[in-house]
């Protein structure tokens, strides 16, 4: 018990002196000098909002990526790496999303934090192959873009609440398994609204392309077919050959869809290059998918960013 309680205070005098750095401008989007309350950090954005739902006033949550960045290229500077190791509890996506923090979630799991692999925690699926449009190199991989389902989340959700009350010291349970519960309806709420807006898809419509392969989760849960992608990957670092858009184009137009959902934080280039194979009549409509934006925005929260996704896909399907 003593050992653990030194611990904790030596956490407790690293998150003093981060906090200077974070006065003085060092890492943006974390909590203000001086604050020695117990720490959660949380790599990516769309994780940090959820985090922060559970979390309330219990414990100081710090959030690594930055609004509008990709999950799959982002970097940590070393004071964001500090805190990575000093926290009381790491919560990360897991199954390959973060590519350049790996390491350093590792580094910290390895140093005695606690750490919690959200992905991994709600019931993956994985990349398929054929008419699902997943990609060939990555079948049979584990998908980690489950945020695209609502009810996947409702379970992060509490597994993150579980893990607060085991790790974190100091907050308090009941308000902890309070803020869970609260969101947990809205989550129920938004499943809701979303079944009924996508009811209004006709069948025949219920076809997905996308940038690259991020929406298989949603297909699964509100049953779409997922075409394919532009990138043929999960990952935004990869790049399509010829051959790829040639097959893509021979299964949209096989399929009769001629609607791309591009990420809004990534550039359409890709997509407009498929617009221009298919002879220019190919509707782009931007989505969020991977990142958060800032406040006030259009996704500056999970909740909205659900929200905004699912009328701009009902109206992008529907012609409305």
């Amino acid at each position: 018990m003593s050992i653990r309680v030194g611990a904790a205070r030596v956490r407790a005098l690293v998150r003093t002196l981060v906090g200077l750095f974070v006065l003085a401008g060092a890492v943006t989007g974390c909590a203000g000098g001086g604050d020695d309350r117990p720490r959660v950090v949380v790599t990516t954005n769309i994780l940090g909002d959820i985090t922060r739902e559970v979390v309330g006033d219990e414990a100081g949550v710090s959030v690594l990526m930055k609004p509008n960045a990709d999950p799959h290229s982002f970097g940590l500077s070393a004071v964001q790496a500090a805190e990575l190791e000093n926290a009381d509890l790491v919560v990360h996506n897991g199954l390959g999303l973060e590519e350049n923090v790996a390491r350093h979630v590792e580094a910290a799991r390895a140093s005695g934090v606690a750490t919690f692999a959200a992905g991994e925690a709600a019931d993956p699926l994985t990349f398929r192959t054929g008419d699902e449009g997943g990609p060939a190199d990555e079948a049979g991989e584990p998908d980690p873009h489950f945020w695209t389902d609502p009810d996947r989340v409702r379970k992060v959700a509490g597994l993150i609440a579980d893990q607060v009350v085991e790790h974190v010291e100091g907050v308090d349970e009941k308000a902890v398994r309070a803020n869970a519960e609260h969101y947990d309806a809205q989550l129920a709420d938004l499943t809701a609204w979303m079944e009924r807006s996508f009811a209004a898809v006709p069948e025949d419509r219920r076809a997905l392309v996308t940038n690259h392969h991020v929406f298989g989760y949603l297909a699964d849960r509100f049953g779409f077919r997922v075409i394919g992608a532009v990138v043929p990957s999960g990952t935004t670092l990869a790049s399509p050959s010829s051959s790829d858009l040639r097959s893509l184009t021979r299964a949209m137009e096989q399929a009769g869809v001629r609607t791309v959902f591009a990420d809004s934080s990534q550039p359409t280039r890709l997509a407009q290059v498929l617009r221009q194979e298919m002879g220019g009549d190919v509707d782009v409509v931007p989505l969020y998918s991977e990142s958060l934006t800032e406040k006030g925005k259009g996704a500056g929260t999970y909740l909205e960013m659900m929200r905004a996704n699912t009328s701009a896909m009902a109206e992008g399907l529907t012609g409305a």
